[in-house]
Protein backbone atom coordinates (compact mmCIF):
# COMPACT_ATOMS: atom_id res chain seq x y z
CA UNK A 1 0.00 0.00 0.00
CA UNK A 2 1.07 3.57 -0.71
CA UNK A 3 -0.24 6.19 1.70
CA UNK A 4 -0.76 9.42 -0.23
CA UNK A 5 -0.61 12.32 2.21
CA UNK A 6 -2.78 15.35 1.69
CA UNK A 7 -1.44 18.80 2.31
CA UNK A 8 -3.27 20.80 4.96
CA UNK A 9 -6.09 23.05 3.82
CA UNK A 10 -6.51 26.25 5.80
CA UNK A 11 -9.82 26.76 7.56
CA UNK A 12 -11.83 25.34 10.41
CA UNK A 13 -13.57 22.64 8.41
CA UNK A 14 -10.60 20.87 6.79
CA UNK A 15 -7.70 18.74 7.90
CA UNK A 16 -4.92 16.71 6.34
CA UNK A 17 -5.32 12.96 6.05
CA UNK A 18 -3.42 10.10 4.46
CA UNK A 19 -5.81 8.47 1.99
CA UNK A 20 -5.14 4.72 1.66
CA UNK A 21 -3.86 3.75 -1.79
CA UNK A 22 -3.75 -0.01 -2.40
CA UNK A 23 -1.73 -1.74 -5.11
CA UNK A 24 -3.84 -4.68 -6.28
CA UNK A 25 -0.76 -6.38 -7.78
CA UNK A 26 0.75 -7.01 -4.34
CA UNK A 27 0.55 -10.31 -2.44
CA UNK A 28 -3.12 -11.33 -2.17
CA UNK A 29 -3.14 -11.83 1.60
CA UNK A 30 -1.58 -8.40 2.15
CA UNK A 31 -4.02 -6.72 -0.22
CA UNK A 32 -6.96 -8.36 1.57
CA UNK A 33 -5.69 -7.17 4.93
CA UNK A 34 -5.17 -3.60 3.70
CA UNK A 35 -8.63 -3.45 2.11
CA UNK A 36 -10.26 -4.50 5.36
CA UNK A 37 -8.25 -1.94 7.32
CA UNK A 38 -9.15 0.87 4.90
CA UNK A 39 -12.85 -0.07 4.97
CA UNK A 40 -12.86 -0.15 8.77
CA UNK A 41 -11.04 3.15 9.26
CA UNK A 42 -12.25 5.23 6.31
CA UNK A 43 -14.87 3.36 4.29
CA UNK A 44 -12.80 4.65 1.38
CA UNK A 45 -9.56 3.91 -0.48
CA UNK A 46 -7.97 4.17 -3.90
CA UNK A 47 -6.63 1.33 -6.03
CA UNK A 48 -3.73 1.22 -8.47
CA UNK A 49 -2.62 -1.66 -10.73
CA UNK A 50 -6.34 -2.32 -11.17
CA UNK A 51 -6.05 -3.79 -14.65
CA UNK A 52 -8.72 -1.59 -16.25
CA UNK A 53 -7.66 -0.89 -19.86
CA UNK A 54 -7.06 2.78 -20.63
CA UNK A 55 -9.18 2.56 -23.78
CA UNK A 56 -12.24 1.39 -21.84
CA UNK A 57 -12.02 4.42 -19.56
CA UNK A 58 -11.16 6.98 -22.24
CA UNK A 59 -14.00 5.86 -24.51
CA UNK A 60 -16.53 6.08 -21.68
CA UNK A 61 -15.24 9.50 -20.68
CA UNK A 62 -15.40 10.70 -24.29
CA UNK A 63 -18.99 9.48 -24.64
CA UNK A 64 -19.96 11.24 -21.40
CA UNK A 65 -18.23 14.48 -22.43
CA UNK A 66 -19.93 14.38 -25.82
CA UNK A 67 -23.33 14.03 -24.20
CA UNK A 68 -22.82 16.86 -21.69
CA UNK A 69 -21.57 19.16 -24.46
CA UNK A 70 -24.89 18.89 -26.30
CA UNK A 71 -27.38 21.80 -26.26
CA UNK A 72 -29.66 21.71 -23.24
CA UNK A 73 -32.74 20.88 -25.31
CA UNK A 74 -31.05 17.77 -26.72
CA UNK A 75 -29.89 16.59 -23.31
CA UNK A 76 -33.38 17.03 -21.92
CA UNK A 77 -34.61 14.41 -24.38
CA UNK A 78 -33.04 11.88 -22.01
CA UNK A 79 -34.96 13.25 -19.01
CA UNK A 80 -36.51 14.07 -16.66
CA UNK A 81 -34.95 11.48 -14.34
CA UNK A 82 -37.45 9.03 -12.87
CA UNK A 83 -34.98 8.15 -11.41
CA UNK A 84 -33.06 7.06 -14.55
CA UNK A 85 -32.19 9.57 -17.25
CA UNK A 86 -30.85 13.09 -17.49
CA UNK A 87 -31.20 15.57 -14.64
CA UNK A 88 -29.84 18.99 -13.76
CA UNK A 89 -29.64 20.82 -10.43
CA UNK A 90 -32.41 18.86 -8.71
CA UNK A 91 -31.12 15.73 -6.91
CA UNK A 92 -33.80 13.23 -5.99
CA UNK A 93 -37.41 13.96 -5.11
CA UNK A 94 -37.11 15.79 -1.80
CA UNK A 95 -35.80 19.26 -2.59
CA UNK A 96 -32.04 18.60 -2.72
CA UNK A 97 -30.14 20.75 -5.21
CA UNK A 98 -26.55 20.92 -6.43
CA UNK A 99 -24.43 22.50 -9.13
CA UNK A 100 -24.47 19.33 -11.22
CA UNK A 101 -25.98 17.80 -14.30
CA UNK A 102 -26.04 14.05 -14.53
CA UNK A 103 -27.05 10.98 -16.47
CA UNK A 104 -28.20 7.93 -14.51
CA UNK A 105 -28.27 4.57 -16.28
CA UNK A 106 -29.24 1.08 -15.20
CA UNK A 107 -26.46 -1.37 -16.05
CA UNK A 108 -28.82 -3.91 -17.62
CA UNK A 109 -27.86 -4.08 -21.35
CA UNK A 110 -31.47 -3.91 -22.54
CA UNK A 111 -32.09 -0.82 -20.40
CA UNK A 112 -28.95 0.83 -21.77
CA UNK A 113 -30.05 0.04 -25.32
CA UNK A 114 -33.50 1.57 -24.71
CA UNK A 115 -32.04 4.79 -23.29
CA UNK A 116 -29.26 5.08 -25.88
CA UNK A 117 -31.61 6.35 -28.58
CA UNK A 118 -32.51 9.37 -26.45
CA UNK A 119 -28.92 9.97 -25.32
CA UNK A 120 -27.00 9.65 -28.59
CA UNK A 121 -28.98 10.55 -31.66
CA UNK A 122 -25.96 10.06 -33.96
CA UNK A 123 -24.78 6.61 -32.86
CA UNK A 124 -26.91 4.95 -30.15
CA UNK A 125 -25.38 1.55 -30.91
CA UNK A 126 -21.86 2.86 -30.36
CA UNK A 127 -22.94 4.50 -27.10
CA UNK A 128 -24.46 1.22 -25.89
CA UNK A 129 -21.29 -0.70 -26.72
CA UNK A 130 -19.07 1.78 -24.86
CA UNK A 131 -21.30 1.78 -21.76
CA UNK A 132 -21.68 -2.01 -21.71
CA UNK A 133 -17.93 -2.53 -21.94
CA UNK A 134 -17.28 -0.04 -19.14
CA UNK A 135 -19.97 -1.60 -16.93
CA UNK A 136 -18.65 -5.12 -17.47
CA UNK A 137 -15.14 -3.96 -16.56
CA UNK A 138 -16.36 -2.17 -13.43
CA UNK A 139 -18.38 -5.19 -12.33
CA UNK A 140 -15.33 -7.41 -12.72
CA UNK A 141 -13.16 -5.03 -10.67
CA UNK A 142 -15.85 -4.60 -8.00
CA UNK A 143 -16.20 -8.38 -7.63
CA UNK A 144 -12.44 -8.77 -7.29
CA UNK A 145 -12.32 -6.16 -4.51
CA UNK A 146 -15.33 -7.65 -2.72
CA UNK A 147 -13.82 -11.13 -2.81
CA UNK A 148 -10.53 -9.81 -1.44
CA UNK A 149 -12.51 -8.05 1.28
CA UNK A 150 -14.38 -11.24 2.20
CA UNK A 151 -11.07 -13.11 2.43
CA UNK A 152 -9.62 -10.42 4.67
CA UNK A 153 -12.66 -10.65 6.96
CA UNK A 154 -12.12 -14.40 7.24
CA UNK A 155 -15.55 -15.30 5.82
CA UNK A 156 -16.13 -18.92 4.84
CA UNK A 157 -17.87 -17.87 1.62
CA UNK A 158 -15.62 -15.43 -0.23
CA UNK A 159 -18.32 -14.80 -2.83
CA UNK A 160 -20.95 -13.67 -0.35
CA UNK A 161 -20.70 -10.01 -1.46
CA UNK A 162 -19.65 -10.36 -5.10
CA UNK A 163 -22.39 -12.86 -5.92
CA UNK A 164 -25.03 -10.20 -5.25
CA UNK A 165 -23.81 -7.92 -8.02
CA UNK A 166 -23.10 -10.82 -10.41
CA UNK A 167 -26.71 -11.98 -10.36
CA UNK A 168 -28.50 -11.44 -13.66
CA UNK A 169 -31.19 -9.30 -12.03
CA UNK A 170 -28.74 -7.08 -10.13
CA UNK A 171 -29.83 -3.46 -9.69
CA UNK A 172 -26.45 -1.83 -10.31
CA UNK A 173 -26.27 1.68 -11.79
CA UNK A 174 -23.86 3.91 -13.67
CA UNK A 175 -23.98 7.62 -12.89
CA UNK A 176 -22.19 10.22 -15.01
CA UNK A 177 -21.82 13.60 -13.26
CA UNK A 178 -20.76 16.88 -14.84
CA UNK A 179 -19.93 19.87 -12.63
CA UNK A 180 -19.58 23.07 -14.73
CA UNK A 181 -17.07 25.69 -13.51
CA UNK A 182 -18.02 29.06 -12.01
CA UNK A 183 -18.66 31.90 -14.41
CA UNK A 184 -18.75 34.93 -12.15
CA UNK A 185 -16.49 36.44 -9.50
CA UNK A 186 -18.98 36.18 -6.66
CA UNK A 187 -19.32 32.41 -7.09
CA UNK A 188 -15.54 32.01 -7.32
CA UNK A 189 -15.13 33.60 -3.90
CA UNK A 190 -17.47 31.12 -2.19
CA UNK A 191 -17.61 27.35 -1.81
CA UNK A 192 -20.23 25.87 -4.10
CA UNK A 193 -21.61 22.42 -3.46
CA UNK A 194 -21.98 20.30 -6.55
CA UNK A 195 -23.46 17.28 -4.77
CA UNK A 196 -24.29 17.46 -1.07
CA UNK A 197 -23.23 15.25 1.83
CA UNK A 198 -24.41 11.65 1.55
CA UNK A 199 -23.39 8.02 1.71
CA UNK A 200 -24.03 5.66 -1.19
CA UNK A 201 -26.85 3.21 -0.47
CA UNK A 202 -25.58 0.26 -2.52
CA UNK A 203 -22.91 -2.35 -1.66
CA UNK A 204 -19.88 -0.69 -3.24
CA UNK A 205 -19.03 2.32 -5.41
CA UNK A 206 -16.23 2.53 -7.95
CA UNK A 207 -15.63 6.18 -8.80
CA UNK A 208 -13.35 7.74 -11.37
CA UNK A 209 -13.00 11.43 -12.23
CA UNK A 210 -10.98 13.58 -14.58
CA UNK A 211 -7.98 15.57 -13.35
CA UNK A 212 -10.11 18.18 -11.53
CA UNK A 213 -10.58 18.26 -7.76
CA UNK A 214 -13.85 18.46 -5.88
CA UNK A 215 -14.40 15.18 -4.05
CA UNK A 216 -14.32 15.42 -0.26
CA UNK A 217 -14.83 12.73 2.39
CA UNK A 218 -15.90 13.23 5.97
CA UNK A 219 -13.03 12.46 8.30
CA UNK A 220 -13.72 9.35 10.39
CA UNK A 221 -12.08 10.97 13.41
CA UNK A 222 -14.31 14.03 13.59
CA UNK A 223 -14.78 14.67 17.29
CA UNK A 224 -15.71 18.34 17.08
CA UNK A 225 -18.11 18.50 14.16
CA UNK A 226 -17.82 17.84 10.44
CA UNK A 227 -14.26 17.84 9.13
CA UNK A 228 -14.06 17.56 5.35
CA UNK A 229 -10.99 16.11 3.68
CA UNK A 230 -10.31 17.01 0.03
CA UNK A 231 -9.28 14.01 -2.09
CA UNK A 232 -6.68 15.00 -4.71
CA UNK A 233 -7.74 13.99 -8.23
CA UNK A 234 -5.90 11.16 -9.93
CA UNK A 235 -7.29 9.89 -13.25
CA UNK A 236 -5.12 6.76 -13.01
CA UNK A 237 -6.81 5.41 -9.88
CA UNK A 238 -10.31 4.35 -8.90
CA UNK A 239 -11.88 5.53 -5.66
CA UNK A 240 -13.59 2.69 -3.80
CA UNK A 241 -16.36 3.49 -1.34
CA UNK A 242 -18.16 1.27 1.15
CA UNK A 243 -21.93 1.51 0.67
CA UNK A 244 -24.74 1.28 3.23
CA UNK A 245 -25.56 -2.34 2.38
CA UNK A 246 -21.98 -3.43 3.00
CA UNK A 247 -22.05 -1.68 6.37
CA UNK A 248 -25.27 -3.53 7.24
CA UNK A 249 -23.98 -6.92 6.06
CA UNK A 250 -20.82 -6.54 8.16
CA UNK A 251 -22.91 -5.49 11.18
CA UNK A 252 -21.30 -2.05 11.28
CA UNK A 253 -17.71 -3.27 11.22
CA UNK A 254 -17.17 -1.54 7.87
CA UNK A 255 -18.17 2.11 7.53
CA UNK A 256 -20.25 3.61 4.74
CA UNK A 257 -18.28 6.76 3.93
CA UNK A 258 -20.02 10.13 3.84
CA UNK A 259 -18.81 12.35 1.01
CA UNK A 260 -19.70 15.32 -1.17
CA UNK A 261 -18.52 17.07 -4.33
CA UNK A 262 -17.52 20.73 -4.57
CA UNK A 263 -17.41 22.81 -7.75
CA UNK A 264 -14.06 23.94 -9.13
CA UNK A 265 -13.82 27.66 -9.88
CA UNK A 266 -12.13 27.35 -13.27
CA UNK A 267 -12.50 23.83 -14.69
CA UNK A 268 -15.38 21.45 -15.28
CA UNK A 269 -15.29 18.14 -13.42
CA UNK A 270 -16.51 14.88 -14.90
CA UNK A 271 -16.98 11.82 -12.68
CA UNK A 272 -18.23 8.32 -13.46
CA UNK A 273 -19.61 6.21 -10.62
CA UNK A 274 -20.48 2.51 -10.80
CA UNK A 275 -22.83 1.50 -7.99
CA UNK A 276 -22.83 -2.26 -7.36
CA UNK A 277 -26.23 -3.35 -6.02
CA UNK A 278 -28.12 -6.62 -5.51
CA UNK A 279 -31.46 -7.62 -7.07
CA UNK A 280 -34.45 -5.75 -5.67
CA UNK A 281 -35.84 -8.86 -3.95
CA UNK A 282 -32.53 -9.71 -2.21
CA UNK A 283 -32.65 -9.82 1.59
CA UNK A 284 -29.89 -7.92 3.38
CA UNK A 285 -28.91 -9.07 6.86
CA UNK A 286 -25.80 -8.95 9.06
CA UNK A 287 -23.69 -12.02 8.29
CA UNK A 288 -23.60 -14.58 11.14
CA UNK A 289 -19.80 -14.31 11.32
CA UNK A 290 -20.13 -10.58 11.99
CA UNK A 291 -22.39 -11.03 15.03
CA UNK A 292 -20.58 -11.69 18.31
CA UNK A 293 -21.24 -11.17 22.02
CA UNK A 294 -19.01 -8.11 21.80
CA UNK A 295 -20.82 -6.90 18.66
CA UNK A 296 -24.50 -7.91 18.89
CA UNK A 297 -26.74 -7.57 15.87
CA UNK A 298 -27.04 -3.91 14.80
CA UNK A 299 -29.48 -4.09 11.88
CA UNK A 300 -32.79 -5.67 10.98
CA UNK A 301 -33.23 -7.74 7.83
CA UNK A 302 -34.62 -5.86 4.84
CA UNK A 303 -34.77 -6.18 1.08
CA UNK A 304 -32.92 -3.87 -1.27
CA UNK A 305 -36.32 -2.73 -2.59
CA UNK A 306 -37.35 -1.67 0.94
CA UNK A 307 -34.10 0.19 1.41
CA UNK A 308 -34.52 2.02 -1.90
CA UNK A 309 -38.03 3.03 -0.86
CA UNK A 310 -36.64 4.48 2.36
CA UNK A 311 -33.84 6.20 0.46
CA UNK A 312 -36.23 7.97 -1.91
CA UNK A 313 -38.39 9.16 0.99
CA UNK A 314 -35.58 11.05 2.73
CA UNK A 315 -33.40 14.07 2.10
CA UNK A 316 -29.90 13.53 0.75
CA UNK A 317 -27.92 13.84 4.00
CA UNK A 318 -30.18 11.67 6.17
CA UNK A 319 -28.61 8.56 7.72
CA UNK A 320 -30.92 5.96 6.16
CA UNK A 321 -29.44 2.99 8.02
CA UNK A 322 -30.75 4.44 11.28
CA UNK A 323 -34.24 3.37 10.16
CA UNK A 324 -33.10 -0.24 9.99
CA UNK A 325 -31.18 -0.51 13.24
CA UNK A 326 -32.18 -3.50 15.35
CA UNK A 327 -33.28 -1.19 18.17
CA UNK A 328 -34.95 1.41 15.92
CA UNK A 329 -38.54 2.50 16.48
CA UNK A 330 -40.31 2.50 13.15
CA UNK A 331 -41.09 6.07 12.12
CA UNK A 332 -41.89 5.35 8.46
CA UNK A 333 -44.76 2.82 8.39
CA UNK A 334 -44.38 0.27 5.62
CA UNK A 335 -40.66 0.84 5.11
CA UNK A 336 -39.26 -1.67 7.59
CA UNK A 337 -40.43 -5.21 8.31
Amino acid sequence: MVAASLSSVHGDHFRSLAIPVIDLSCHRALVSELIVRACEEFGFFRVISHGVPHDVVSQMEAAASEFFSLPVAEKQRAGPPNPLGYGSKAIGRNGDFGEVEYLLLHTNPSSISQQAGMISRKSPTDFSCVVNEYVETMQKLACKILELLAEGLGLGDCGVFSRLIRERENDSLLRLNHYPPCHNKEDMMSDRIGFGEHSDPQIITLLRSNDVGGLQILSPSSLDGAVWVPVPPDPNTFHIMVGDLLQAMTNGRLVSVRHRAMVDSYSSRLSMAYFGAPPLHEWISPLPEMITPQMPRCYKSFTWAEYKKAMYSLRLGHNRLDLFRADAIEEHPGLVK
